[in-house]
């Protein structure tokens, strides 16, 4: 069965216009045209991206970067917001009480079907256009992670990791992410487990 994809709206809105809007839907800005946000992620979506925050939020404890989970609202700009999945934000002057103002260190979307396309390529771009150091885009259900990184003001072609490797980060040099935990895969060498006699 095919996604639906996000419902868009031809009108153009600022930033003082969401947030006048009715906290029962999700939406995101880009360029001023809002997109609601797809319905209810996949368990396997939640998954993965409560265990990335986890990891995050464990490596980052005591430190000056502060990690997030969506929902939380990125101001970029008066006509761009968005709720990435999870976040990181180095500079504490960013973080407002409500949301965050600026562009993060790192962002990390989680594919769904429904919005993978705007992940990869709308979204990629204005977090490129706003200084976002590091971007990765995981797909939970194919087992691998594509980082992007920021040279230039431009993203390159990414370098992809595969559910057994580690994602070293780079605008975090402490933090390795061990994969097959995030995907709740055998550890690479494990062999796997035999199969229960009939």
């Amino acid at each position: 069965m095919c996604a639906q994809p996000a419902i868009r709206s031809a009108t153009r809105w600022s930033w003082s216009d969401y947030q006048a809007w009715p906290d029962d839907k999700r939406w995101e800005l880009i360029a001023g045209e809002a997109f609601a946000m797809a319905p209810a992620p996949s368990i396997a979506h939640q998954s993965v991206t409560l265990r990335l925050a986890a990891r995050l939020e464990q490596a980052l404890k005591g430190k000056s970067c502060r990690p997030f989970v969506a929902p939380v609202d990125v101001r970029l700009s008066d006509a761009d917001v968005v709720q990435p999945d999870v976040l990181v934000v180095c500079d504490p002057k960013k973080i407002t009480t409500h949301y965050i103002d600026g562009a993060p260190d790192l962002v990390i979307e989680v594919l769904s079907p429904a919005t993978a396309t705007r992940d990869l390529r709308e979204k990629k771009a204005l977090y490129a256009k706003y200084g976002v150091r590091e971007y990765i885009v995981v797909d939970p259900l194919e087992y691998y992670v594509t980082r992007f990184l920021l040279s230039e003001g431009r993203y390159g072609a990414g370098d992809v990791f595969g559910g057994d490797e580690t994602l070293e980060l780079v605008c975090l040099p402490t933090v390795e992410i061990a994969l097959w935990e995030v995907f709740d895969l055998p550890a690479p060498g494990t062999a796997p487990a035999a199969a229960s006699p009939m």
